[in-house]
Parts: structure tokens; C-alpha cells; sequence
């Protein structure tokens, strides 16, 4: 298997696929791994995303568009463009919500028969970022995450512009500059959202939880998601010599516990007063922890995305392969200091 696996998904059969960035999809049925690849149908070999429809259909998000897998073969699906945010915005349980395509505005939305790529309404910066970026390298309204909450509304999370949340009939932002922008330099991009068994939300970094109002609730712009934010998760009590740290994927066990996976520091599992760190290796190398697209069952997501509850084990991924996390082995109570590359102080 390839060493740079950058999505694991879980399907119904309890099957494990498994992404990378340029080798091959992998299959793993509990005995056999099977590899497809382009000479399969598949539409190119960089993956972006693996999810699973309501009718079984595998879907796969590649750099050159989305492929069906139906259990017999590959199909790579034509797009139906929306040119207006006021067209194709439709919440059904059961459509799956696909990340982005390079340099594209607005997520792809696919209800089982057609897949369209909806559009973003402008962001409230848009001018400003324009006026300060002329000729952008990718688009700012790309997205980078995809999350469905408890009540059933999508969230995006984009490569500049924050958080956009759909409601079934509002296409709501949300922006705070340190969600994106990092002290000294560089842009994240919303990579993670995730709702916590209190039903507040955390993106991206541990600084702040985020209590959102209801459905319908504005903020104190129009288009603006109305919300309060209160401290997050206390680290005094560990050897973190920061303040807050980043995560670049983020999930929930069956006990809702939040585990976080921190790129060069292994992972992290947040009971809601505790941290624990897990440390994941590759040898005696530190494991590269990256994206993921957690499927049902042991992420206690599907795709990104809510679901039922399953075994109590975090799977994950990194740029050396796959890990898995128990919360009852033998582990380390505090974290390592220095260990984040997007850790910070203030």
C-alpha cells in the first residue's frame, strides 16, 4: 500500500477505502486489498474525497472531476454547472456533498442521479481580497471540508473565506482571521469543522469553541451566521508550551470525544475537560498526519459527514500509511511540547 494515503472511508459492508495523492484508490474488504486505478476507470489517480450514496454507489473525488463506482465498474459523472448561488441549493438527507476541484467556487452536490457544482453567493471580503490578491494562485472560495451537523446543515469550510453554512434555505458566513491566516505567514483554509456533544463547533484550532445560533438567527451583517465563541480547550495543564494548536482533521468516538489529528504531533483525544496525547510513529519518525475523509462506524463520520455510532477506535490517516487509535491502550497522559508545526502563543 502506499505510504501516502490521504483519505480513509468506511462504506456499508464495512469495507475501508483508502486515498492517495497520486498512486492508487484501495479497497480492503477485512482480507484482500484491491487497487483501482486509472486503467480501471478511475478518473485520475489524486484523490480528493471518497464518500458513499444512499444506493451504494461509491463516489470518489479526484483532481480531474467525480467517480461512481457501482461494485462492477467506474464511471466518471458529467457535471451540471449552476451559474448562480440562487440556483440547485437543495437540503436532502440523503445527497452526498463532495469537496472541491481546483480553482473552482462552491462544492458539488450529488442527489443520486446528477451531480451538480453549485456556486457560492460573494463573500462579504471578496472585494478587499480581490483588491489585495489581483491574480490569485487558486480560487478563495475553494472548499477544503465538509461537514453535516446534528441538525442536518451543511458546512464548507473554503480556502480564504472562512465557513459558509447552508440551512436548507439560507447560504450563511462566517470568518475569523485566525481560522485561515497564521501568525508569521501562510493561509490554512478551514480543513476541519466538527459539532461536539454540547453541540458547539470547533474549526480548524482548539482557541475557541463556537456557540451558533439557530436556524433563521442573522448575525449583525446580513449573510453573516450569528454566533457567540468562549474559550476552548485549557492546555496549562499539559507540557503544550502553546497556547492553542492547529489540527488538520478532527472527528468524534462513540462516546463523542473529539480526536484530532496534528500533522507532525500525532494525534489528540479531548474528553471535554481532558487531553490525551496519542503519539503515532512511523519507525522512530514522528508519522506526517494529513487529511482525511473518515468514514462511518470507527471515525463516527461518513465522509465527512454525521453518522450512526461504531466500534470505540479512531482511524485515521498520514503520509506513511494508516493508524488506528484505541482509547483504552496504553497511552501517554501529556502532550509533547514542540511538536506542532502550527502551534502558537498568542
Amino acid at each position: 500500500m502506499s505510504k501516502g494515503i490521504w483519505y480513509v472511508f468506511q462504506d456499508k459492508k464495512d469495507n475501508y477505502w483508502f486515498g492517495s495523492d497520486g498512486q492508487v484508490v484501495y479497497r480492503f474488504d477485512g482480507t484482500t486489498i484491491t487497487h483501482f486505478t486509472t486503467k480501471d476507470g478511475l478518473s485520475n489517480d489524486r484523490i480528493r474525497g471518497i464518500q458513499q450514496h444512499k444506493s451504494g454507489d461509491i463516489l470518489i473525488t479526484t483532481l480531474d472531476g467525480v467517480s461512481k463506482y457501482n461494485g462492477q465498474r467506474f464511471v466518471t459523472l458529467p457535471v451540471t454547472v449552476m451559474d448562480s448561488p440562487d440556483k440547485g441549493w437543495v437540503l436532502d438527507p440523503d445527497d452526498v456533498w463532495l469537496p472541491w476541484q481546483p480553482e473552482q467556487n462552491g462544492p458539488y452536490h450529488y442527489d443520486g442521479k446528477t451531480l451538480y457544482h453549485l456556486k457560492f453567493p460573494k463573500h462579504p471580503r471578496a472585494d478587499e481580497y480581490y483588491t489585495n490578491h489581483p491574480n490569485p494562485r487558486w480560487s478563495p472560495y475553494e472548499v477544503y471540508g465538509v461537514y453535516k451537523d446534528s441538525r442536518g446543515n451543511m458546512w464548507f469550510g473554503t480556502s480564504n473565506f472562512g465557513i459558509c453554512r447552508f440551512d436548507g434555505k439560507h447560504l450563511d458566513w462566517m470568518y475569523e482571521d485566525h481560522l485561515t491566516q497564521i501568525e508569521g505567514g501562510g493561509m490554512f483554509g478551514i480543513r476541519s469543522i466538527v459539532e461536539d456533544k454540547k453541540g458547539a463547533f470547533w474549526f480548524c484550532n482548539t482557541r475557541y469553541r463556537y456557540n451558533v445560533q439557530p436556524n433563521g438567527e442573522v448575525g449583525p451583517i446580513n449573510g453573516q451566521i450569528a454566533y457567540t465563541r468562549e474559550k476552548g480547550m485549557d492546555l496549562s495543564g499539559t507540557s503544550l508550551r502553546e497556547k492553542f494548536f492547529y489540527f488538520m482533521s478532527i472527528t468524534e468516538d462513540n462516546n463523542r470525544d473529539l480526536w484530532m489529528a496534528t500533522y507532525g504531533g500525532g494525534v489528540r483525544r479531548y474528553d471535554g475537560k481532558n487531553l490525551t496525547h496519542h503519539s503515532v510513529k512511523d519507525g522512530d519518525k514522528d508519522a506526517a498526519l494529513r487529511n482525511r475523509d473518515l468514514g462511518r462506524g470507527a471515525c463516527m463520520q461518513k465522509g465527512g459527514q454525521r453518522a450512526n455510532r461504531g466500534p470505540k477506535k479512531a482511524i485515521g490517516d498520514g503520509l506513511e500509511g494508516r493508524f488506528e487509535c484505541d482509547r483504552h491502550q496504553t497511552q501517554s497522559d501529556t502532550a509533547q511540547p514542540g511538536t506542532h508545526p502550527h502551534a502558537t502563543n498568542d
